[in-house]
């Protein structure tokens, strides 16, 4: 059994209200971090080896350390729970679950960052846990961990959540900052970053749900302990959000340097395929991560076990590897048409494109256009090909990641299932009838 730092209290009755999650050693953090200078704090997350729980894995000390601090300015935290990305549900499931988990390590974080206002930009159909949230901030008012002169000490902090109008682009942090201003959530042009100029044009640093929560561990067992979990660089516990075809869908916390066989096939995770099909292949980090087949899921190009981490599932680079990205791993097993899914996911960004820039906007309306053609029955040999060519364009050649995001599942696809998509150019007639088929669509928690 994996060791649980953020759901380790998940089958408690009343969990997400104050009194059951003082009682179980609720905001020990808050009281701990307040007696140590702001400074000492983001030591411990350095230490902690802490990566940023969204997608990137960048190192969150070092970001929080990045943040400008000129006199008489401002500082904001905002909460990116702006969770789009389809295959990841471990924010919701946090939110919903454990709120003051989420509110505890706002405060916590707020205080190692020297702002004394704090936003939770949440997903627009997450409506439903708005409430929630509002309700565990109120009592956390009440209790006396938030408004003024926090328990006494003379620090101070407001927080307060911001529901976006359902847009995927908002997910990238600078959008998301625009959209909270209440302006148009396009992506802005860095530099400057956000921890000089941010939102409302003040420093603001932009963590990931699950990134917050980590740090009440963090500052209760000390950076050290945190970083002795997990294996390298990839220290501490994930949350993984798994779906696809697999028995025992759902979120589920893992020590990184989990095994990618152990984690699908044993009783504790997944419980193995979905009616004992065979493993077709896995989406390891949510849609925007290079779909990896059954064998590169479970080894490393060079014959050694893959493992749940950011490490270990990049090796061999994007030829050969993917990355744990939102940690949102979607199976698919021998049934699967890698085409049909490839069409589901350039859809989807073909919708979500803000539109700025002209290789995105262009580019995912093209590729959604030439997916949908081979699926119908219509493509040729070129389409593939100009397909190829397309997302070569779009990679590394826009504003925010979102074109990369859109490009690497259909490098991937091709690059590791190519004659699929020449079995419908070649062959349309014997896939007229899907029903040997699944959309993983249907499967996705998105």
């Amino acid at each position: 059994m994996g060791k649980k730092l953020l759901l380790q209290h998940d089958n408690v009755p009343g969990i997400d209200t104050y009194e059951v999650y003082r009682q179980q050693g609720g905001y020990a953090s808050v009281e701990k971090a307040l007696k140590m200078t702001s400074d000492e704090v983001v030591e411990e997350v350095k230490k902690s080896g802490l990566r940023g729980r969204g997608g990137a894995g960048f190192p969150t000390g070092m970001k929080w350390s990045f943040l400008a601090k000129p006199e008489g300015v401002p500082r904001y935290l905002v909460c990116n729970a702006d969770e789009s990305e389809p295959g990841t549900f471990k924010d919701r499931y946090l939110m919903q679950r454990h709120p003051h988990l989420l509110i505890e390590g706002m405060i916590t974080a707020s205080y190692a960052l020297g702002a004394n206002t704090a936003y939770i930009y949440i997903r627009g159909e997450y409506f439903y846990i708005v409430n929630i949230l509002e309700k565990a901030i109120e009592e956390a008012y009440t209790a006396g961990w938030l408004g003024d002169n926090i328990q006494g000490t003379g620090y101070s902090l407001n927080m307060y959540v911001h529901p976006g109008a359902g847009a995927y682009i908002c997910g990238e942090e600078t959008a998301l900052l625009e959209s909270l201003e209440g302006k148009r959530g396009n992506p802005r042009i860095k530099p400057p970053f956000p921890a000089v100029k941010g939102l409302y044009a003040c420093p603001t640093v932009v963590n990931n749900v699950e990134t917050i929560a980590a740090v009440v561990p963090i500052v209760n067992m000390g950076g050290d302990e945190y970083a002795k979990i997990g294996i390298g660089k990839s220290t501490g516990t994930k949350l993984i959000s798994a779906s696809g075809h697999i028995k025992k869908p759902g979120v589920y916390e893992i020590e990184l340097g989990l095994p990618v066989e152990e984690f699908i096939y044993s009783e504790e995770y997944c419980g193995g395929i979905l009616n004992d099909k065979k493993l077709k292949a896995v989406v390891p980090g949510g849609s925007s991560v290079p779909v990896l087949p059954a064998e590169l899921s479970l080894k490393t190009p060079t014959g050694e076990p893959r493992l749940m981490s950011y490490e270990s599932l990049s090796e061999g680079g994007f030829i050969s590897g993917s990355m744990l990205g939102s940690g949102g791993f979607i199976v698919m097993d021998e049934t699967t048409s890698i085409v049909r899914n490839l069409h589901t996911f350039t859809r989807f960004y073909h919708h979500e494109s803000c539109g700025q820039c002209s290789p995105c906007r262009e580019g995912t309306g093209w590729m959604e256009k030439i997916t949908h053609k081979i699926l119908d029955g219509h493509g040729t040999l070129a389409d593939i090909d100009l397909l190829w060519d397309i997302q070569r364009k779009i990679e590394g050649n826009t504003i925010c990641p979102l074109g990369d995001a859109a490009a690497w599942p259909v490098a991937a696809a091709i690059r590791h299932f190519r004659e699929e998509f020449e079995e419908y150019v070649s062959n349309p007639a014997s896939i007229v009838d899907v029903k040997h088929y699944y959309n993983i669509h249907n499967l996705v928690e998105a």
